[in-house]
This record gives C-alpha cells, structure tokens and sequence, in this order.
C-alpha cells in the first residue's frame, strides 16, 4: 500500500475536497484521484463517495480512516525519530494573516526564520478579511480575536493587550481621558458599524458607546489619524509600543478600568498531520511575540 495514496485520501477527508488535499501535497487534482482511485482499487472498496461539490466517506471509508491516519502518524515519528527537525521544514508555507500584524511582527521575523531553515519558502497573504483557509489551501492563518467555535484547530500565542490613547497635540488640545464616562466628551476613532467600546474593570466587563467624526473599516487608518492628533482610539499594544516609545502616542489610564484584550491565535486545518514547518513558524512567532507580550 502507497503512503503517498493514503496521504491523498486523508487529506481529503480532513479538507474536504480532492483540490485542497492536492494543493497541501504540491500536486495536481488529477494526480490526486489517480492515486484515491489506486488505493481504491487495491483495497477493492469505494472509500469517498465524491461530486463536483461535495465529499463524503462511504462505510468503508470511515471503517479505514483511523488506520490510515494511524500509518501515517507512524511515518511521520518514524521519520522525526532519524532526522533533525530542521531538515523536515520543506516546501512551502502558507499563511495569512491581517496587514498590521503581518507587516509589524511576521515580516520582521521572516528573515531569521528562512535563513535558519533554507529548503522552506514562504507565501505571506496579508489582508483585512476573514478568508477560508481551507478553501485557499493555506496552512496557518494568525488571528486576533475571540474565536467561536469552530471546526479548525486554534492554538493560543500570546495576550493581545490593547491601549487607550492618543498624540500629544491631541491632548494639548483636548485634554486627557480621565474616566471612561469621559470618552463621550472626545472625538473617538473607530471601526465603521462600531457604537461601543469594551471595558474591564474590578466590577467585570462592560460596553461605553463611543462615537467620532471619523470611523474606518481598517485599524491602519485610525492607527495613523490617532498618529496626526485626529482624536482617540483603542489599539493593539504590539501596534503602537514603538510610537508609546517615542512618544508619538500617549497611553491613558481611566482610573482601574481597562480595554477588554484578545489574544493571538494559530489557526489551522486539522491537528492530524500537521506538518513540522507549521509547527517550526509558530515557535518562531511565539518568541517573535514573547517581548511584545511582555
């Protein structure tokens, strides 16, 4: 029996198509059924039951998928068990993340991480939506958020502490935000559809509607009128430290009250055969985010 054709027939039960497991081996859809279609007839049981648009394992199919992933898992240990894990970071790597995160913390690392690891190339999609990794045949997706359920695997990286502040001519103007009731007596930047803000406190969690002449769909705008005085705004710590540092931005403090943080997720496909250069870029973001978090 072929690992390479158990590979195909795993992947496709995991990603739910013949495209998308083709695409994580490098090879053509084509390629792909050939070798279902072999495995298939060296077994002599239809194992996926496949259409145009959809996917599904036959009884057989789920009666073999536990000793298929099984072998698989066996080869990859085996393989780990004789080689260092840097010569198992191979091929290329995709993943996405939003444009801020991607330009502030992944691209800054990405020189270290290729040259520690040469048979690896990477493909960075850096966008402000919320795409299918599945679909696009990504790898890793970075997000930041409260992740919902959801039928991929998440693996938390790091708080993604956020702060309340402003540029120093702003508050020249317009003085500090003292108490969180104050932030109705300032011109506030926010994401377009947004009417509140999240707040923690001693007392638990809640919401203080917050309104501005200039709302934006991307944090990157509100990021740069904060930046040019335009008003207040809630942004990511890892955004701003370099501009609190320098004192183009200023944090406030509203007494013991404090903007509600999210956390940094890795999210991917399936936690089953998960391939080691995913695992070797996670590492290498943690530490990336570690003085960050801190």
């Amino acid at each position: 029996m072929h690992l390479g054709d158990v590979a195909v027939f795993v992947l496709a039960h995991d990603r739910g198509s013949l495209a998308s497991a083709a695409r994580h081996l490098g090879i053509s859809p084509m390629i792909a059924s050939r070798r279902l279609s072999s495995l298939e007839d060296e077994l002599s049981v239809r194992l996926i039951h496949r259409t145009t648009r959809a996917l599904s394992l036959t009884a057989e199919g789920e009666a073999f998928l536990p000793h298929a992933q099984a072998m698989l898992e066996g080869e990859a240990h085996a393989r780990a068990s004789v080689a260092p894990a840097s010569a198992n970071a191979t091929g290329l790597l995709r993943v996405t993340a939003s444009a801020p995160f991607g330009r502030k913390v992944i691209s800054p690392m990405l020189p270290g991480f290729l040259a520690a690891h040469p048979n690896l190339r990477v493909d960075l999609l850096l966008t402000d939506s919320l795409i299918d990794i599945v679909a696009n045949g990504l790898d890793l997706a970075i997000r930041i958020a409260n992740l919902h359920d959801s039928t991929l695997v998440a693996r938390r990286l790091a708080d993604s502490p956020r702060v309340l502040c402003a540029s120093p001519d702003y508050i020249a103007r317009h003085g500090r935000v003292q108490t969180v009731d104050g932030l109705a007596r300032h011109e506030c930047l926010v994401l377009t559809g947004t009417t509140h803000w999240k707040f923690t406190g001693p007392e638990g969690g809640f919401r203080q509607r917050v309104s501005g002449r200039l709302t934006s769909n991307t944090l990157e705008a509100l990021h740069q009128a904060c930046l040019d005085g335009m008003g207040v705004a809630i942004l990511s710590g890892w955004s701003v430290r370099d501009d609190l540092e320098a004192g183009r931005l200023v944090a406030m403090a509203c007494e013991s009250v404090h903007p509600v943080p999210v956390d940094i997720w890795a999210v991917y496909p399936t936690n089953r055969l998960v391939p080691p250069k995913v695992h070797l870029f996670i590492a290498a973001l943690k530490e990336a985010l570690a003085p960050i978090e801190a």
